[in-house]
C-alpha cells in the first residue's frame, strides 16, 4: 500500500466512525509527512530515534534504534490481531 491509499483508507474508517469525524484527506497526508517525514525532511518519529528515544505508538508496536539501525516491535494487539487474520494463534 502506497501513501497515496493509506491517506484515502484512513480518510474513509475515520468518515466510517460512530462518531463521525471527518478530516480532509490532504490533512491526513500531511500528518502522515509529518509523523514519518518526506524526502526533504525528517518526520517525527526519525528525529526521535536520531535522540535514541523509543516511540511507543500503543498496542501498535514500538520503534527504537538498535546497531545504528531503526527497528520495529510490534505490540501485543497488533500481533494478535495479524495471527487471527492469518488462521494462527
Amino acid at each position: 500500500m502506497d501513501k497515496s491509499k493509506l491517506t484515502e483508507m484512513t480518510a474513509r474508517r475515520l468518515a466510517e466512525r460512530a462518531d463521525g469525524g471527518k478530516l480532509p484527506a490532504d490533512d491526513i497526508g500531511r500528518i502522515l509527512d509529518t509523523l514519518f517525514g518526506t524526502v526533504e525532511h525528517a518526520g517525527t518519529i526519525a528525529e526521535a530515534l536520531k535522540a535514541r528515544e523509543t516511540v511507543t505508538l500503543g498496542s501498535f508496536g514500538s520503534f527504537h534504534v538498535a546497531d545504528g539501525a531503526a527497528t520495529f516491535r510490534p505490540g501485543k494487539a497488533l500481533t494478535e490481531y495479524l495471527q487471527d487474520q492469518t488462521g494462527r494463534g
